[in-house]
């Protein structure tokens, strides 16, 4: 359940965890992509945020928009990070 509040003037929508999803899109074969995935698979499990992975191999348009920059996290629909993803600031990204 998404609850309302003020940060910095603005109303903001919080998510709760189980709201939010992380895409990893990422390719086989690929050493960025397994450290991308354990620390994507180490940060939602602690928080009990879902996540999936997509293999950019087996989709066109993501192979199109993201070929170049993977591993890529997404962060309920929008770009997070690429390449190298950062334990901490996934966790600063998802915190509730």
């Amino acid at each position: 359940m998404s609850s309302m509040f003020r940060r910095g003037g603005r109303r903001t929508t919080q998510k709760a965890p189980s709201e939010r999803l992380v895409t990893l899109i990422r390719k086989p074969g690929c050493h960025l992509c397994d450290d991308a995935q354990e620390v994507v698979e180490k940060v939602c499990g602690d928080l009990g945020v879902p996540w999936e992975h997509k293999d950019i191999t087996e989709d066109e348009e993501l192979h199109r928009a993201y070929w170049e920059q993977i591993p890529v996290v997404l962060v309920d629909g929008a770009q997070h990070t690429f390449w190298r993803v950062d334990e901490a600031r996934l966790r600063k990204a998802l915190a509730p």
